[in-house]
């Protein structure tokens, strides 16, 4: 197994955040300044780590939203996508959230991990078939901003999904899709995740093989939602 995965595998789905490029962290961020800003005037506890693994990783922006304020109690309108940012709505909630990360990676830029540059090289000379497979509905600016795009044969991202009507991660909805869009059944195909929702969704759709990416010492959690293996870097799998 030269890539680290089974014979059978013809075709690989990315996660893009946390497992392509370190844009996590930036999520992580984002995140919190979004919901400390909106909890501290109503007195509630601030955002925590548990939460973002909890209720945001790897779900769609508005699904995140929905779920932690659930978590907290805390009931908003709905609104439309089209709210402003600083609208008390889960969708102004939402694009306060996304109004921030474009200005974060536009600041700070977009890095992949090297490791993950690697493989990607060795999946595509290997000849399998590579589609990403995000949450994100800023995937294409960051595959750009990454040097990535060229890796790419399909994209699923947020904007797919808001579009097609896919349920986000944990369900398995949006790397079916991927898996469609390369042509490939799901028992030949391997999804990458760092998101315990992601990993969760590779499982729930019966894809072939799961690798689980751990970047935030979530290795045992990983396993117990569905990979079949976890590494801390790609470049381990080589």
């Amino acid at each position: 197994m030269p890539l680290g995965l089974p014979d059978a595998i013809t075709a690989c789905l990315f996660d893009l955040d946390g497992v392509l490029t370190s844009t996590a962290v930036l999520h992580r961020r984002a995140w919190k300044r979004t919901f400390d800003a909106f909890l501290t005037p109503r007195g509630e506890p601030p955002f925590t780590e548990s939460d973002y693994v909890q209720y945001v990783d790897g779900r769609p922006r508005y699904d995140g939203v929905r779920a932690f304020l659930a978590s907290r109690r805390i009931t908003l309108p709905e609104g439309t996508p089209a709210d402003p940012p600083d609208a008390d709505t889960v969708h102004g909630v939402g694009n306060r959230k996304n109004e921030l990360i474009e200005a974060i990676i536009r600041d700070e830029g977009v890095t992949p991990y090297p490791g993950t540059v690697r493989y990607l090289e060795a999946v595509r000379g290997r000849g399998l078939a590579i589609g990403v497979v995000t949450s994100s509905a800023n995937a294409r600016k960051v595959l750009d901003a990454a040097g990535l795009s060229r890796f790419a044969t399909a994209l699923v991202d947020g904007v797919v999904i808001i579009r097609d009507g896919l349920r986000g991660k944990p369900a398995p909805d949006s790397f079916l899709a991927g898996a469609r869009e390369l042509g490939v059944p799901p028992a030949h195909a391997a999804v990458f995740e760092d998101a315990l929702a992601g990993v969760q969704a590779g499982r729930a759709g019966d894809f072939g093989y799961v690798v689980g990416v751990d970047r935030a010492n979530q290795r045992e959690a990983l396993r117990a939602h569905g990979a079949d293996v976890v590494v801390e870097d790609l470049a381990e799998l080589l």
